[in-house]
């Protein structure tokens, strides 16, 4: 199943009751793609695989998933803020390995499009996305 999705901040709020990878609502300027989502050979546990564009200056909002996300930079350039870290700054080819539960967000710092390869392994039955304070 593939879906586009791109929707204003207000809606994040709302993510959680929507399901899985569709769940969480983007901020402005910020498309995601869900490529595929599946079981696990492991009880209770799913793979999520998402293609997330930003446009530039684009900011994802502190948050944290169920478990562990990799995230490949395909194009641009990005900086993840996990909490209690220096920030790392990405470019495209380079990955990022995100501890299950780890507060995190990322922004576009370069001066155009950047998109991630994201892949999520969380598990079932919670919410996606958890927005931080």
């Amino acid at each position: 199943m593939t879906t586009n999705r791109s929707m204003p901040a207000a809606a994040l709020s709302a993510a959680s009751d929507l399901g899985s990878s569709a769940a969480w609502a983007e901020s402005s300027g910020l498309k995601r793609t869900n490529l595929q989502e599946h079981d696990l050979s492991v009880p209770g546990r799913e793979v999520i695989q998402d293609l997330i564009g930003f446009d530039p200056g684009a900011v994802g909002p502190m948050h944290s998933h169920p478990g562990e996300e990799i995230v490949y930079v395909a194009e641009g350039t990005l900086e993840y803020q996990l909490r209690g870290q220096p920030p790392v700054t990405l470019k495209a080819g380079e990955v990022l390995f995100i501890p299950a539960g780890t507060v995190h967000g990322v922004k576009n710092t370069g001066s155009g499009n950047a998109t991630e390869l994201a892949t999520y392994f969380i598990e079932k039955g919670r919410p996606f996305v958890t927005l931080a304070n």
